[in-house]
Protein backbone atom coordinates (compact mmCIF):
# COMPACT_ATOMS: atom_id res chain seq x y z
CA UNK A 1 0.00 0.00 0.00
CA UNK A 2 1.64 3.34 -0.88
CA UNK A 3 1.37 6.36 1.55
CA UNK A 4 2.54 9.72 1.96
CA UNK A 5 5.03 8.70 4.49
CA UNK A 6 7.72 5.80 3.18
CA UNK A 7 8.80 4.07 5.93
CA UNK A 8 12.30 3.69 4.49
CA UNK A 9 12.46 7.33 5.28
CA UNK A 10 13.06 6.75 9.05
CA UNK A 11 16.31 5.35 8.23
CA UNK A 12 17.14 8.70 6.49
CA UNK A 13 16.41 10.66 9.74
CA UNK A 14 19.97 11.89 10.04
CA UNK A 15 20.20 13.51 6.68
CA UNK A 16 18.68 15.89 8.56
CA UNK A 17 21.83 17.18 9.94
CA UNK A 18 23.64 17.58 6.73
CA UNK A 19 23.03 21.13 6.41
CA UNK A 20 22.98 22.08 10.39
CA UNK A 21 25.66 19.72 11.38
CA UNK A 22 26.39 21.19 14.89
CA UNK A 23 22.73 21.79 15.87
CA UNK A 24 22.29 18.35 14.30
CA UNK A 25 25.11 17.36 16.87
CA UNK A 26 23.31 19.39 20.02
CA UNK A 27 19.83 17.89 19.14
CA UNK A 28 21.54 14.45 19.44
CA UNK A 29 22.99 14.99 22.59
CA UNK A 30 20.08 16.22 24.35
CA UNK A 31 17.92 13.73 22.74
CA UNK A 32 19.88 10.77 23.94
CA UNK A 33 20.54 11.91 27.34
CA UNK A 34 16.46 12.64 27.59
CA UNK A 35 15.97 8.61 26.71
CA UNK A 36 18.65 7.51 29.24
CA UNK A 37 17.33 5.94 32.80
CA UNK A 38 16.82 8.76 35.33
CA UNK A 39 13.96 9.18 36.83
CA UNK A 40 11.59 7.44 34.95
CA UNK A 41 13.14 4.06 32.93
CA UNK A 42 14.75 4.02 29.63
CA UNK A 43 11.00 1.82 29.30
CA UNK A 44 9.19 4.04 30.72
CA UNK A 45 10.22 7.11 28.72
CA UNK A 46 9.92 4.78 24.90
CA UNK A 47 6.39 4.14 26.38
CA UNK A 48 5.43 7.97 26.75
CA UNK A 49 7.29 8.73 23.47
CA UNK A 50 4.89 6.28 22.04
CA UNK A 51 2.00 7.60 23.57
CA UNK A 52 3.19 11.08 22.36
CA UNK A 53 3.90 9.76 18.61
CA UNK A 54 0.44 9.23 18.40
CA UNK A 55 -0.82 12.30 19.85
CA UNK A 56 1.12 14.09 17.64
CA UNK A 57 0.57 11.40 14.78
CA UNK A 58 3.94 11.28 13.58
CA UNK A 59 4.24 7.84 11.53
CA UNK A 60 8.33 7.51 11.93
CA UNK A 61 7.88 7.81 15.93
CA UNK A 62 5.36 5.28 16.06
CA UNK A 63 7.39 2.61 14.07
CA UNK A 64 10.38 3.77 16.11
CA UNK A 65 8.89 3.73 19.63
CA UNK A 66 6.48 0.47 18.77
CA UNK A 67 9.75 -1.43 18.06
CA UNK A 68 11.87 0.60 21.02
CA UNK A 69 8.91 -0.19 23.56
CA UNK A 70 9.02 -4.31 22.48
CA UNK A 71 12.67 -4.17 23.04
CA UNK A 72 12.41 -2.68 26.34
CA UNK A 73 10.29 -5.13 27.50
CA UNK A 74 6.80 -3.78 27.06
CA UNK A 75 3.84 -6.09 26.13
CA UNK A 76 1.01 -4.54 23.18
CA UNK A 77 -1.50 -4.52 26.45
CA UNK A 78 0.83 -1.43 28.55
CA UNK A 79 1.88 0.30 25.12
CA UNK A 80 -2.26 0.33 23.92
CA UNK A 81 -3.36 1.93 27.93
CA UNK A 82 -0.38 4.59 27.08
CA UNK A 83 -1.70 5.01 23.95
CA UNK A 84 -5.38 5.29 25.40
CA UNK A 85 -3.98 7.88 28.12
CA UNK A 86 -2.77 10.17 25.02
CA UNK A 87 -6.03 10.33 23.38
CA UNK A 88 -7.70 10.66 26.35
CA UNK A 89 -5.50 14.02 27.34
CA UNK A 90 -6.04 14.96 23.66
CA UNK A 91 -9.37 14.47 23.69
CA UNK A 92 -10.22 16.51 27.09
CA UNK A 93 -7.36 19.12 25.56
CA UNK A 94 -9.96 19.27 22.49
CA UNK A 95 -12.58 19.79 24.43
CA UNK A 96 -11.27 22.24 27.17
CA UNK A 97 -10.87 24.62 24.23
CA UNK A 98 -14.79 24.43 24.22
CA UNK A 99 -14.71 27.42 27.08
CA UNK A 100 -12.79 29.53 24.51
CA UNK A 101 -15.53 29.33 21.87
CA UNK A 102 -17.80 29.36 24.53
CA UNK A 103 -16.47 33.22 25.63
CA UNK A 104 -16.61 34.32 22.17
CA UNK A 105 -20.20 33.07 21.95
CA UNK A 106 -20.92 34.94 25.10
CA UNK A 107 -18.92 38.20 24.28
CA UNK A 108 -20.86 38.60 20.33
CA UNK A 109 -24.40 38.12 22.47
CA UNK A 110 -25.74 34.69 21.78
Amino acid sequence: METYYNPADLAKFAKMGEEAPELWKKFMAYYSAVFQDGALTAREKALIALAVAHAVQCPYCIESYTQECLEKGSNPEQMTEAIHVAAAIRGGATLVHGVQMKNVINKLGF
